[in-house]
């Protein structure tokens, strides 16, 4: 997880970089980064029922050497055409690293332990997006793009090398899962379950409205937004955006905490999504922030936005040990779908906005602009405010048979 969103934000400071190397404009850039959001897509179902079926160790460790394989692709691409499919391998790989997660915690840990775990989790994917922010950002100023993310690249075949030596599929001590071994499911049987289950599209839609305005800010744009409507440096703004992923962190496991606390689960949701609301419209509409209430409230929405993270426990909740992947893929279909969609369009809108400045071979866009284009993402929350209307509450219950299938 902090692999595969080191590499997810990544293009986030290579904005200007890649738009002057590739000649490209705001839409071929973020189809560019979109790339991968279509192999996530894609791949994301599948990853569940590959890992439901042939478990974590061997289906995770070929899909790290994959983002190894496509860095190595992007980082020595020559045409856009090339680029994209190396960042299209990229998210192939990368599909299976929250699946891959949250199976392994749904297998070696007791049911009461899912939310803290998986705000855990995503502390270490979240650091992993702060190191695609102002540590990235700095090495590629010192050493170029192209030869950072070679590095990187070497970086994940380590990666799977350890990941092979050390993971294992069940715990030991967990004897009542042998008998459920994942090599044992019908993968049909396993999508008609989780198809037919209305809980998992509206938790599944919930995640990906909830979660988009992240990725697009955080991933792509933010950066270029902070430098011309704050004035500030280009590694100033990576290390302010990058607080987004630092709240993250912090707040992931915290509202997990504070959600098996209470015993329930979409209050934490509402106010978390509320608040997120109300601080990226502030960042992107109140003019004139000094940099401590731009990081301020960057922090803030990381760390409020993260309560969405407890949509994956719930789907675990309402499904059975042997479909966590699968349910939790099914789940991040719709991240990956949003993020897809979203870069592409946040890039029209800015070139249809564009007043036909560039800097070193660069689209530069005013605060306007990115102020017209970034309306989706407020819309984006409120959709999620509403979707989670006709979420049931878990209570922190499972109510999922053991075993459904036969």
């Amino acid at each position: 997880m902090f692999y595969k969103f080191a590499l997810e934000v990544s293009p986030s400071v290579m904005t200007t970089t890649l738009m002057s190397t590739f000649q490209i404009d705001g839409v071929e850039l973020g189809n560019l980064a979109a790339s991968y959001f279509y192999a996530y897509l894609l791949f994301q179902i599948p990853a569940g029922l590959l890992l439901d079926k042939f478990g974590p160790r061997r289906v995770t460790t070929a899909a790290i050497v994959l983002c190894s394989v496509g860095s190595l692709v992007f980082a020595h691409s020559e045409t856009l055409l090339v680029a994209c499919f190396g960042r299209f391998i990229i998210g192939i790989g990368a599909a299976f690293a929250a699946v891959n997660c949250l199976k392994l915690i749904a297998l070696w840990f007791p049911h009461r332990k899912f939310a803290f775990m998986a705000g855990l989790m995503m502390s270490l994917a979240m650091l992993g997006a702060v190191g695609g922010q102002a540590p990235l950002s700095a090495l590629i100023e010192s050493m170029g793009w192209r030869p950072a993310i070679q590095a990187i690249a070497v970086l994940g075949l380590a990666l799977a090398i350890i990941f092979w030596l050390v993971v294992r599929d069940v715990s030991p001590v967990k004897t009542e899962k042998k008998s459920a071994a994942p090599r044992k499911i019908s993968m049909v049987k396993s999508l008609k379950t989780i198809f037919k289950n209305p809980q998992a599209w509206w938790l599944s839609i919930y995640s990906g409205f909830a979660f988009a305005p992240v990725m697009v800010f955080g991933g792509l744009w933010g950066v270029s937004f902070a430098q011309e409507a704050y004035g500030i440096s280009k590694n100033f703004a990576a290390q302010a955006v990058s607080l987004i992923f630092i709240g993250f962190a912090i707040g992931a496991p915290t509202l997990g905490w504070l959600s098996d606390r209470i015993g329930l689960r979409k209050p934490v949701m509402f106010w978390g999504t509320l608040l997120a609301f109300i601080s990226l419209t502030l960042v992107i509409y109140v003019p004139h922030f000094t940099g401590f209430f731009l990081m301020f409230f960057l922090f803030l929405l990381g760390f409020t936005i993260s309560s969405f993270l407890l949509c994956f426990t719930m789907i675990r909740e309402i499904t059975s040990t042997l479909l966590a992947a699968t349910a939790v893929g099914f789940m991040n279909a719709f991240d990956a779908l949003l993020g897809a969609v979203s870069d592409p369009l946040a890039g029209r809108i800015l070139d249809l906005r564009w007043a036909g400045k560039l800097f070193e071979g660069a689209r530069v866009y005013t605060v306007e602009a990115y102020k017209v284009a970034f309306i989706i993402l407020p819309i984006f929350l409120v959709v999620s405010l509403l979707v989670l209307i006709p979420i049931k509450e878990t209570y922190c219950k499972s109510d999922a048979a053991p075993d459904p299938l036969p």
